[in-house]
Formats: C-alpha cells, sequence, structure tokens
C-alpha cells in the first residue's frame, strides 16, 4: 500500500505520518517511510537518531547534476529519464525496524533553475512507489508537487490532514482537486486535534467530510511530547490507538 501525507503546514501532518508509520510496523508489515517536506522532521518523528543530520537528496546537487546530465555549458538541458534505480537503496537509512528516505523538496523562490532538481524528486518519487512488498509513506508538503500522472496512479490513498481552522480547510481545499487533477482516485480526511463536536461541526460545515478517515483527538500528552521530542511515548497515547484504527481501515479498505 502507498499512501501520501498532505496537508497545510502545522496541523500534525509529520506526527500523524509517524504514528502511521508505527502503526503499520506493529501490524507486522515492511515500512517504509518518506519525507517529502522542505522542512524535513519525519526522521525525527521516528525517533532515527541523529536525524537532523541526514541530508535530504535534493540538496545533493552534484549527484542531481550528474545524474541529469547538466552541465556549465548547457545549464538548462537535462535528461529526462536518468539512472535513479540504485537511488533509494543507497541513500536508506533504518531504524527500529523502520527504513526512511530523506527526499526533501524545492523550498521556493529564488533556488535558481528548479527543473532539473523537481525532474530528479519526481523520478525518484516514481522509482520508490514501484518498489514491491513495502507499506510506503509519504510526507508531502502542503501541496502535492512531487507527483505527476505517471506517479499518482501509484498511491493507493492520499490523506488529507486536516484541523479545525480555517487555514487548515483552505489549504484542503486547494489540495484536493489538484489530487485528482493529476489521478489520485481514493482522497481522504483525518480530523486532528479535535477537542469536541463543535469542532467536527466546524470541518463538516465547511468540507464534504463522505471521506472522513478517522477523527483524532486533541491529547495534553501529545502536544508536550512533541515539545519534549519524546516521540516514543505517543505510543502510549491514546492518539495513537486513533491511528491504528484509521489504519486498520486503510488495509480493509
Amino acid at each position: 500500500m502507498k499512501i501520501g501525507i498532505a496537508g497545510k503546514g502545522g496541523v500534525g501532518k509529520t506526527t500523524l505520518a509517524a504514528l502511521i508509520c508505527w502503526a503499520l510496523k506493529d501490524a507486522g508489515l515492511d515500512v517504509l517511510a518518506v519525507d517529502a517536506d522542505p522542512d524535513a522532521n519525519l526522521g525525527s518523528a521516528l525517533g532515527f537518531p541523529k536525524a537532523q543530520e541526514i541530508t535530504p537528496i535534493v540538496e545533493m546537487k552534484e549527484l542531481i547534476h550528474e545524474r541529469m546530465g547538466v552541465s556549465e555549458d548547457n545549464p538548462g538541458f537535462f535528461k529526462l529519464n536518468p539512472k535513479i534505480d540504485d537511488i533509494p537503496d543507497r541513500f536508506l537509512k533504518v531504524h527500529g525496524g523502520i527504513k526512511l528516505i530523506v527526499m526533501g523538496t524545492i523550498k521556493g523562490g529564488n533556488t535558481g533553475c528548479a527543473c532539473p532538481e523537481n525532474t530528479f524528486l519526481k523520478r525518484l518519487l516514481h522509482q520508490i512507489t514501484l518498489r514491491d512488498n513495502e507499506h510506503i509513506v509519504v510526507d508531502f508538503e502542503a501541496g502535492v508537487e512531487h507527483l505527476g500522472r505517471g506517479t499518482a496512479d501509484k498511491f493507493d490513498r492520499l490523506i488529507i490532514v486536516v484541523e479545525p481552522s480555517t487555514l487548515s480547510i483552505e489549504s484542503a481545499k486547494r489540495i484536493y482537486p489538484l489530487a485528482k487533477d493529476i489521478g489520485i482516485k481514493n482522497i481522504s480526511l483525518v480530523a486532528n486535534r479535535i477537542a469536541s463536536d463543535s469542532d467536527i461541526n466546524f470541518i463538516a460545515s465547511r468540507l464534504d467530510t463522505a471521506g472522513l478517515l478517522g477523527v483524532v483527538h486533541f491529547s495534553d500528552n501529545c502536544k508536550s511530547a512533541n515539545q519534549r521530542g519524546d516521540w516514543e511515548s505517543l505510543k502510549k497515547d491514546k492518539v495513537y490507538t486513533e491511528i491504528k484504527e484509521v489504519v486498520e481501515k486503510l488495509l480493509t479498505k
């Protein structure tokens, strides 16, 4: 199963992605976590030692330009189908039975020509989604810029994490049609940091919740664990039980 996790920054997307990885692993499954967010924190959330010292693949300019055939003489020309099949295993990290690839993404303006890097990342993600016998969880940034029509159809599910806030709702409304346009067929919502029924009503009044996959309630323990960086303690919190219920639905649908 290939699962993409998207949502506005700050809604708890990365924490939920880590919990989903743990739940899949605890179900006895082989898990590959892919960090495709410019603010790469999935490794930390999964408890990888020195996670912040892992260099995202997107920052390996020399490697990317060599594989893409970029030269100083012709910086605007590059290969559309670079050799990339060895990259996932070459930069794979493993901890606690979970595999991790930190891809990163283009961080926006003033970065020069991003075309070779973007093409490289899209090809890399396509290569990753072709892997068999693995359950892959990709932590995206707010959008789904890595995805193209040749990769999107490899995803079994895109989960948009939404919290009861106007900005989160607006972000979900932007992500949903873009994901549909590039061919993702199964798009679901997970409502996060829900404190009361009024929070659910707030979301339901602004979004179609027919695809609501689960509700994760606000937890002081989860908040303090995040503040302390004590990710392992999240497995003992009620949010983990709720995420396991989400994963059970994913595995049976």
